[in-house]
């Protein structure tokens, strides 16, 4: 499944990744706080369901509303970017 072979992919980095733009970007962008919250949330549910598929609808959905469905902030640096980019393609992956 292309889901989870994304999500064994992307998301060590992005467990690496997500504190840091939170950190770099929050104050400019307190919406990235809401995406940390999502995140965590997601991550959480990820390793509890194992080899199991974790039901991640409602995260994915929360993470739409948050981030504009992944619109990229014309002011932020590459990692943010990565960071929507890996989120964008794990929830195409996960509908599909």
């Amino acid at each position: 499944m292309k889901f989870k072979r994304l999500a064994a992919e992307y998301m060590e980095r992005l467990e690496q990744y997500v504190p840091v733009v939170e950190r770099v970007h929050g104050p400019t962008h307190p919406e990235f706080y809401g995406v940390r919250r999502v995140f965590d949330q997601l991550s959480s549910k990820l390793k509890a369901a194992g080899a199991e598929q974790a039901e991640l609808s409602q995260e994915f959905q929360q993470l739409r509303e948050i981030t504009s469905n992944y619109r990229i902030p014309e002011d932020v640096c590459e990692t943010y970017q990565a960071v929507y980019e890996m989120l964008a393609e794990l929830d195409g992956a996960y509908s599909e």
